[in-house]
């Protein structure tokens, strides 16, 4: 009778953990029968809710701040439905190869979109997502940041007070470029080009100028802004602000030819990408006093080494270089990392492929 009465407690308690052991196995089954997505770094921790929270894949991801190493790269796209990446990862054939058939849509968080193969995309019937609209209020209050910083040369001023250079006033040390009645060209009106202007304007600029690969009427109606080739744009203008993409059209567009026709008091700003900038050119540029100063935000390599000569100019509005900080923002508790808010445009682009 003892025997008999342990085994009615018994039988529920079993049939319970038969319950749960059953349900486990279900939703690992589950589990495994969904999209299988790869994100390459660690992102803002909204976006990574979204994408955990809407249950419609599986996640695997380089929990790191760091770019994930290529062989590991290689080896996690093997039999994924979707790539979530960033600027830093080229996705070429080899990738593509290696992720196989399975591979339905390559997402990236970034603007631009030329680390990513599109012929190799569309020979394979693979869907690109990117957000374009993500970062245009970052990359623009950067971008006006770095051209007031670079123009009235406060990286300058700051060294010269920390090595003991500031002494007593003089009218004429340390003297910058102003916005005020200036004229100020944009190389590439796009989003950003246009966002920048618009907070230009305020400070008095006399004339906005812009070069595209064909006119933006509607766009520069808004500014307003006067269409022109890129050698009046180069010199006419006392501040160059590179917006454009980087495409075969655009790439090393600023260089010697270019600087060549700036005024010798022309200000040079890049927050675009790098490989628009010939940097052999424009250290040359500015070493000879060719043009007064450069703000890049983007170069190549990323980071430059810290032997750089470009790192070693002291010429009339030194060469400031930031830290990639067009890519970022923060705010809406979002850290550091695309930009503040966004976080469901950053992974949305994802979803409506995997699940047609």
């Amino acid at each position: 009778m003892g025997i008999l009465r342990h085994l009615r407690w018994l039988k529920p308690l079993l049939a319970s953990k038969f319950h749960i052991c059953c349900n486990s196995q279900a939703a690992e089954v589950a589990r495994q029968q969904l999209p299988r997505i790869y994100v390459t770094r660690r992102i803002p921790p909204e976006g990574a809710k979204i994408l955990r929270q809407a249950g419609l894949c599986h996640i695997e991801q380089w929990d790191s701040d760091d770019p994930v190493p290529r062989s590991e790269l290689l080896k996690k796209v093997a039999g994924i439905q979707g790539l979530y990446c960033l600027l830093t990862e080229t996705i070429d054939a080899e990738v593509l190869d290696a992720a196989g058939s399975s591979l339905r849509v390559v997402s990236t968080m970034s603007v631009g979109y030329d680390h990513v193969s599109l012929d190799e995309l569309k020979k394979r019937g693979i869907r690109l997502g990117y957000t374009p609209d993500v970062l245009t209020e970052a990359a623009a209050e950067l971008t006006v940041a770095l051209l007031l910083a670079t123009s009235r040369r406060l990286m300058e001023a700051v060294d010269e007070a920390k090595s003991g250079g500031w002494g007593s006033w003089k009218p004429l040390w340390m003297c910058g470029y102003g916005l005020t009645g200036s004229t100020v060209g944009i190389l590439g009106l796009g989003r950003i080009g246009k966002a920048v202007a618009t907070r230009l304007k305020p400070f008095g600029v006399k004339k906005f100028l812009y070069t595209n690969s064909a006119p933006r009427p509607e766009m520069a109606a808004a500014i307003p802004a006067e269409f022109v080739p890129l050698e009046e744009l180069a010199r006419c203008s006392d501040f160059i602000i590179v917006c454009c993409a980087l495409t075969p059209g655009t790439k090393g567009i600023c260089n010697s030819r270019m600087f060549s026709q700036m005024k010798d008091t022309a200000i040079f700003i890049n927050t675009s990408r790098g490989g628009v900038v010939n940097q052999d050119d424009l250290y040359q540029a500015l070493a000879n006093g060719r043009i007064a100063a450069a703000g890049l935000d983007v170069t190549v390599p990323e980071p430059l080494p810290t032997d750089h000569p470009l790192f070693k100019l002291k010429n009339c509005g030194e060469c400031l270089l930031q830290t990639g900080l067009g890519k970022s923002g923060a705010g809406g508790g979002t850290g550091s990392a695309a930009a503040a808010g966004p976080s469901t445009e950053e992974v949305a682009p994802l979803f409506p492929f995997l699940l047609q």
